[in-house]
């Protein structure tokens, strides 16, 4: 009987065991953000309760996908890009925080580190943020969709990429 007890306590420990991996590999998979629905030009973050351009600014949502080049602006434009997807899009459109940003990152995607199927054509550079480095108030935050990392070593009159959010 000693036997069987041991046996039924080695073989519970076991599967509690495994529950405790695949619940740690659930929540993983859950910050990998790919609770995403996409409906024309927008992609609706579920998770974060947000909604995205899937298109980066400077590129148009024709035929299913982003056409045009993507272009890079500095903070100054950035906030006129903000304005014009305001009064076009309808909504109160902004830069991402860094959070919401690098919550796009997909490091197990190809060579652009984000997922295409909902952001397509997204350049492998980086993408501003509106939030400022805390350490130097003249540089802001950037994700960049090449190495997936993310750098507070630009100042905004450096171009960079952009990508609109919007709260829903």
């Amino acid at each position: 009987m000693k036997l069987i007890n041991s046996q039924l306590k080695y073989k519970n420990s076991h599967i509690s065991f495994i529950i405790v991996i695949l619940l740690t590999f659930s929540i993983n998979i859950i910050k990998a953000n790919d609770a995403f629905y996409a409906k024309e030009h927008l992609v609706l973050d579920l998770k974060l309760n947000i909604y995205w351009l899937r298109c980066s600014a400077g590129q148009i949502w024709a035929d299913n996908k982003c056409q045009g080049k993507a272009i890079k602006l500095t903070m100054q434009e950035a906030q006129e890009a903000i304005k014009i997807a305001k009064e076009q899009l309808g909504g109160d459109w902004r830069l991402p925080t860094r959070e919401e940003l690098e919550s796009l990152v997909c490091m197990k995607c190809g060579k652009v580190k984000i997922n295409e199927k909902y952001f397509p054509n997204t350049p492998y550079e980086p993408f501003w943020t509106a939030d400022r480095n805390e350490w130097s108030k003249n540089f802001f935050w950037s994700v960049n969709f090449f190495t997936g990392h993310t750098f507070g070593r630009f100042p905004g009159r450096i171009p960079n990429f952009v990508r609109l959010v919007k709260s829903k």
